[in-house]
C-alpha cells in the first residue's frame, strides 16, 4: 500500500504527482489499482482539474458516480498538448480507443429514445422505446429529444394514418380491420376501415419518412457541433461530441445476433467465390480461422480465434488463449505463440487445417503468423491480414497490399470475421479483469485463504453484496464463525486496502 495523508485519505504518491502538473491544457487518464483506464478526461488546467478530484471539502458534493470513481483512482497519468482544441479531440480519441468504465456509464445514462415498428404484427405500431432489443422489430433513431420525437409521431399519424399505442384494432367479418371505435379516425383524416394489405402500405411510407428523418437529426448534431468548434466555443462543442457519440452507440445493432434471412447461404456463397478470386485462391475458402489479441497496457493479454465455415460463425470452434511464453505488452510474440499453439494440436492429431488463416493486423501481426509455422516446421495454409486503418488486406510474401471496393462481399466477410474475432477477445478479457479485481480484493481479508474466498464469492457473488452484507449473513458461509464474520466485516467497513474512501 502506498503512503496516505491522514488529512485526506489521498495516498502521497498522487498528492505529490498532482503537485509537479503543469497548469497548461491536456488530458488525464485516472486508473485503478490493476492499472486498469477508467476514466478520461480533458482539462484547461490540468493541475487545477486533477487537484479537484483530490479535494475533501469537495467529496459530499460529488455526484455518486464521481464519488465511486474517486474512490477507485489509485494512479493517473497525464498528457500535455498545446491548446485546448487539441486536448478535446485527444479526450475523444482516447475514449474511443479505451472506452473506460466511467465514460462509458455516464454515456449510457442517455437511453436514447428510438422508434420501434412492430412488424411481426399483422398490423404494426410505431412506439417509443429506449432499448433495441435482437426481434422482428423495425428501429428507426435513436434520436437526441424525446419531446420533438413525439410530435413528430404525431404528424406521422396524421400524414399517414398509422397506430401508436392507441386504439384497439378489430378485425370485421370481411377480413378489414376496423382502427378506431370512436371519432379519432375522422380527427386523423384517414379511412377507418383498412385490409392489412392497405394499412401496410401506410407502414411503408412512414418508415420511409422515419429512416431519412433519423439521419437528417443527426447530421444536424454533427453540424451544430462543427460550428461551436469553428466559434471556439469549446464546452459546447464537447458536450455536443458526446451526444453525438451516445446517439451512434445506441444505434449500432447487436454484432452477435443474425437475421434469419433465407438467402443468407447463397450470400455466404457469393462472398467466399469473391474473396478466393480476389486472393488467388484455387477455390472458395470454406473454412477461414481468424485470430485477434486483446491486451491493456500489456496486461490481461489474451487472444480469440474464430472459426467461420461456410461464410457463417462456427461457434462450437471458437477457441480463446491465455499468453503463457512472456509477460508484457508484444502483439508479435502474443501471435506467433497462439498461432503456434492451434496449428501444433491440430497437426498433432491429424486434423485439416482452415483453407484460410486471417490475422487482425498488419505486416508484423502477419509475419508473426508465419514465423510459427516456420518454427514449427509445418506447411502454412494461405495467410492474410486485415489492417483496420484503411481496410488493406496484406500478405506475409512480397505482394503488394490489397485495396478493393468498401461493398465488396468478400471483404464485408473478412470484416465480420474480424469483429467477431475483436469481440471474442475482448470479452475474454474483460472477464479476466473482473475477475482478478474480485480475486485482488479478497486478498487483502485478513485471515482469509482460498477457500475461504472461493466460498465467500460463490454466496454473495460481488464485492457490493459482500460490503452490503451483515455479520450473521456472512457468518452463515462455511467456514466462517461468528468472530471471523465480524472481523471481515470490520475491515470492509473501514474501507480496506481495496475501498479507500474520500472524507
Amino acid at each position: 500500500m502506498p503512503a496516505v495523508d491522514s488529512d485526506s485519505a489521498v495516498p502521497l504518491t498522487l498528492k505529490e504527482k498532482v503537485r509537479r502538473l503543469p497548469d497548461r491544457p491536456g488530458v488525464y487518464l485516472m486508473k485503478d489499482r490493476i492499472g486498469r483506464i477508467i476514466y478520461v478526461g480533458k482539462a484547461k488546467a490540468l493541475k487545477r482539474r486533477v487537484s479537484s478530484y483530490f479535494q475533501p471539502s469537495r467529496a459530499f458534493t460529488l455526484h455518486p458516480k464521481i464519488r465511486a470513481l474517486v474512490d477507485m483512482i489509485a494512479d493517473f497519468d497525464a498528457i500535455v498538448v498545446k491548446s485546448e482544441p487539441e486536448a478535446i479531440l485527444l479526450e475523444g480519441k482516447l475514449i474511443k480507443q479505451w472506452k473506460p468504465r466511467y465514460n462509458t456509464d455516464f454515456t449510457d445514462d442517455k437511453r436514447f429514445p428510438m422508434v420501434r415498428v412492430d412488424m411481426a404484427d399483422e398490423l404494426p405500431r410505431f412506439r417509443i422505446v429506449r432499448f433495441r432489443k435482437d426481434d422482428r422489430s423495425r428501429y428507426f433513431g435513436p434520436f437526441a429529444h424525446s419531446g420533438p420525437l413525439r410530435k413528430a409521431l404525431a404528424q406521422l399519424r396524421r400524414q399517414f394514418g398509422i397506430l401508436l399505442g392507441d386504439g384497439t384494432p378489430k378485425r370485421m367479418p370481411d377480413g378489414t380491420w376496423q382502427l378506431y371505435d370512436d371519432v379519432r379516425a375522422e380527427i386523423y383524416g384517414f379511412p377507418n376501415s383498412v385490409t392489412a394489405a392497405e394499412y401496410g402500405e401506410r407502414v411503408g411510407r412512414a418508415c420511409a419518412f422515419l429512416e431519412g428523418k433519423s439521419r437528417e437529426w443527426l447530421e444536424s448534431l454533427r453540424s451544430e457541433m462543427a460550428s461551436a468548434a469553428g466559434r471556439r466555443e469549446y464546452e459546447k462543442a464537447a458536450a455536443l461530441r458526446d451526444v453525438v457519440f451516445a446517439l451512434e452507440k445506441t444505434a449500432e445493432k447487436p454484432r452477435h445476433f443474425e437475421r434469419t434471412d433465407p438467402t443468407a447461404p447463397a450470400a455466404g456463397e457469393t462472398a467466399l467465390a469473391s474473396l478466393g478470386e480476389a486472393l488467388g485462391l484455387g477455390s472458395p475458402p470454406a473454412a477461414i480461422e481468424c485470430f485477434d489479441i486483446s491486451h491493456i497496457s500489456g496486461t490481461f493479454v489474451v487472444a480469440s480465434m474464430v472459426r467461420f465455415a461456410g461464410g457463417r460463425p462456427d461457434r462450437d470452434n471458437y477457441r480463446r488463449f491465455r499468453i503463457k511464453g512472456f509477460i508484457g505488452n508484444d502483439d508479435f510474440r502474443a501471435m506467433e505463440e497462439v498461432v503456434g499453439r492451434r496449428y501444433r494440436r491440430l497437426a498433432r492429431e491429424a486434423r485439416p487445417f482452415p483453407d484460410l488463416v486471417v490475422i487482425d493486423g498488419g505486416k508484423g501481426q502477419v509475419g508473426a503468423a508465419l514465423k510459427a509455422f516456420v518454427v514449427l516446421g509445418l506447411e502454412p495454409p494461405p495467410i492474410i491480414g486485415l489492417a483496420k486503418k484503411e481496410e488493406l488486406i496484406v500478405f506475409p510474401d512480397a505482394r503488394p497490399d490489397l485495396r478493393v471496393a468498401p461493398d465488396h462481399p468478400g471483404l464485408r466477410l473478412l470484416q465480420r470475421l474480424r469483429d467477431e474475432a475483436h469481440r471474442f477477445a475482448n470479452t475474454f478479457n474483460a472477464d479476466l479483469r473482473s475477475r482478478r479485481i474480485r480475486e485482488s480484493v479478497l486478498d487483502d481479508l485478513p485471515g482469509i485463504g482460498p477457500v475461504r474466498r472461493a466460498a465467500l464469492l460463490g454466496r454473495f457473488g460481488s464485492m457490493e453484496r459482500l460490503r452490503g452484507a451483515d455479520v450473521g449473513e456472512i457468518s452463515e458461509v462455511a467456514g466462517f464463525g461468528p468472530r471471523l464474520a465480524a472481523e471481515v466485516h470490520a475491515f470492509l467497513a473501514a474501507g480496506g486496502p481495496a475501498a479507500r474512501k474520500t472524507p
